[in-house]
């Protein structure tokens, strides 16, 4: 199976451009003006503002915690021998269905402008109980990029479970729709639950923590953790997905096997990041809302945004880190000796309640831009989308009035597939993707 090659199909990568730059879907609710009630215009959140000293940047200092090999050996050699991402597709249970065959309500959620190219509902299965929530989103246009991960185009969305409704076992847990994207007007795809090895590796829990941003960078899975928390990021192998053996509720060894309350997969984590200046708040260092990767940039780096709710007057943080470019080292940040990471690049914004970013140079432009997809202030309905850089900021906007509420209902995370040039993202019912041109154009 290859890994992290760097060779590109040529054929087979123009000849899903050809389908990508076919006729944008005629989605009639998502093109409805605005109601009244979404007609505010947010406030500008204006350029953005380098961070420079060293009391702010030092805020970003992550470091590094990789469980032990023996840790992860113990729990391998248990379970079985671990699989890869295409094993999970092969026996994917699951399909989405094409927005024709979607809901109103579904299509709705989608963005006015710019509309989607093509998008997707989930198997209602996933959706009727309510309980469950998609939040980010990465593909294999990420780990490699040729956009290939073994013999699959892939995508990979996050979804995270309420903490207060569903079963009491689910709650507050995390998951991840592994997606079959071989065929755009077919995807199917199948759940993997992500869990944290414990006691040495003899068992595991369920990764209780929020999964807003999420990145796939060689065969490493970078996910953020709950607000609140001293962790930044939680790192998963995805040469390290575990087979289940017992189908019940419980999440992690039984008598008879291993058991991830229903799932047939689950995915241990294999480290972690943890802010040194202890947890994410307003006055210390920030609680990472939303991840992208930025191929743009040498080394590639990670690109995160600042949580902060919807309407907040105080300015939110956008930053990045770069990975590493040792081959024993691949998917995992840059760190000094002492396993310490600091931030290469960092902004604040007044944009708030920021669900998704995006940082992209433009040929020929001196400075990338930044992308933040934002939630209203309201916390319901469509949420704005602005490009932002040090000298400028603009909106999209839509309707007779003008709104900038023109994005995704529940905006989740934005993904960049650079071979193909789209944007993935999630609306909170649908997982949709657009040319960055489009994106583009409607901006200017």
């Amino acid at each position: 199976m290859k890994h992290r090659g760097r060779h590109r199909r040529r054929r087979r990568g123009a000849a899903l451009r050809a389908v990508l730059a076919g006729t944008a879907l005629a989605l009639t609710a998502a093109a409805t003006l605005i109601s009244a009630s979404q007609a505010e215009v947010a406030e500008d959140p204006g350029t953005l503002k380098p961070m420079t000293s060293r009391a702010d940047t030092g805020r970003l200092r992550l470091q590094e915690h990789l469980v032990p090999a023996r840790t992860l050996d113990r729990l391998a050699a248990a379970m079985g021998r671990p699989v890869g991402v295409d094993a999970v597709l092969q026996s994917a249970d699951r399909g989405l269905r094409a927005a024709a065959d979607c809901s109103a309500g579904d299509r709705a959620s989608l963005p006015v402008d710019p509309t989607a190219a093509r998008a997707y509902c989930w198997d209602p299965a996933d959706t009727t109980a309510g309980a469950w929530r998609p939040a980010s989103v990465t593909t294999s246009g990420d780990a490699d990029d040729d956009g290939v991960w073994g013999t699959h185009r892939v995508v990979l969305a996050g979804w995270t479970h309420s903490t207060t409704t569903g079963r009491a076992g689910e709650r507050g847990l995390a998951r991840v729709a592994f997606v079959d994207a071989d065929h755009p007007e077919h995807l199917d795809y199948r759940w993997v639950l992500l869990v944290v090895p414990v006691d040495g590796g003899r068992d595991y829990r369920g990764l209780a923590s929020g999964v807003s941003g999420m990145v796939w960078h060689g065969n490493k899975l970078l996910v953020t953790t709950t607000a609140g928390s001293a962790d930044a990021l939680y790192v998963y192998d995805l040469d390290r997905i575990q087979r289940t053996t017992v189908d019940g509720p419980a999440i992690g060894r039984v008598p008879g096997g291993w058991s991830a309350g229903g799932y047939g997969y689950v995915l241990p984590a294999v480290g972690s990041y943890r802010f040194t200046a202890g947890r994410c708040a307003p006055s210390g260092p920030p609680c990472p809302g939303a991840l992208a990767l930025d191929r743009g940039t040498a080394p590639d780096s990670l690109v995160a945004a600042e949580w902060s709710a919807p309407g907040d007057d105080r300015r939110a943080r956008l930053w990045r880190y770069a990975f590493s470019t040792d081959p024993a080292r691949t998917g995992l940040l840059a760190t000094d000796a002492a396993g310490r990471v600091d931030a290469v690049e960092a902004y604040r914004t007044r944009a708030s309640g920021i669900r998704g970013v995006l940082s992209y140079r433009s040929a020929g432009a001196d400075r990338p831009s930044w992308y933040v997809g934002r939630l209203p202030g309201t916390q319901d309905g469509h949420g704005g989308l602005w490009r932002q850089d040090t000298e400028d900021a603009g909106a999209v906007h839509c309707g007779a009035d003008a709104s900038d509420r023109c994005w995704a209902e529940g905006a989740g995370s934005l993904s960049y597939w650079q071979e193909t040039g789209e944007v993935w993202s999630l609306s909170d019912r649908m997982l949709f993707t657009l040319p960055l041109a489009d994106l583009d154009r409607s901006l200017d």
